[in-house]
C-alpha cells in the first residue's frame, strides 16, 4: 500500500511526522482529501479538521486554527497556527471560548475586534467537532479537564 508522509507543524512544535494512507484537510475552497502521488499544490486552511488515514485504517483526526498546506506527490506538510490532536483537546475550554466569543458578538464589538472574534469562535467549533467526534467511538474520550498545552 502507497503511502506519504505527512508534516503538522505549529510554531511551537512538530505536532505530527508519519506515514498515512490519506490526509483530508479544511481548505479554503472545500475539504480535500490528498492521496499519495498527489498534483503539487499550495492552500490555505480553514480552522477546522485534519483527518489522516493511517496505513492501518485507524483514523485520527486534528483541529488546526488555520494555515497552509504544501502537498506534493510524497508529501504534505501542513503550517498550522495551532494543532491538536483529538484527544489532546480540553472541551470545557473550547465550550467556554465558544460561549464567550458569541456573547461578544452579540454585545456587539467594533469591527476590528468583530474579525478576531470570528475567528475564535470558528476555532472554538472545530475543536468541539474534533473532540465530539472522538467522543463517539467507542473506547475513546477526549480530555474534559484544563491542562497545559497548546491552545488556540
Amino acid at each position: 500500500m502507497e503511502t506519504l508522509r505527512l508534516e503538522i507543524v505549529t510554531p511551537e512544535r512538530l505536532a505530527l511526522s508519519e506515514d498515512v494512507r490519506s490526509v483530508t484537510l479544511p481548505g479554503v475552497s472545500g475539504m480535500m482529501t490528498i492521496l499519495p502521488r498527489h498534483a503539487p499544490l499550495m492552500t490555505l486552511l480553514n480552522p477546522g479538521e485534519v483527518l489522516i488515514r493511517h496505513p492501518d485504517g485507524e483514523e485520527v483526526a486534528y483541529a488546526v486554527g488555520g494555515g497552509v498546506a504544501e502537498v506534493r506527490p510524497d508529501k504534505v506538510v501542513i503550517l498550522a497556527d495551532a494543532a491538536e490532536r483529538e484527544d489532546e483537546i480540553d472541551i470545557a475550554r473550547a465550550e467556554a471560548a465558544r460561549q464567550r466569543a458569541e456573547r461578544l458578538l452579540k454585545e456587539g464589538v467594533p469591527p476590528e475586534q468583530r474579525r478576531e472574534l470570528e475567528l475564535t469562535l470558528r476555532k472554538a467549533y472545530a475543536r468541539l467537532r474534533v473532540a465530539r467526534r472522538r467522543r463517539r467511538r467507542p473506547g475513546l474520550q477526549p480530555r474534559t479537564t484544563e491542562e497545559e498545552g497548546e491552545q488556540f
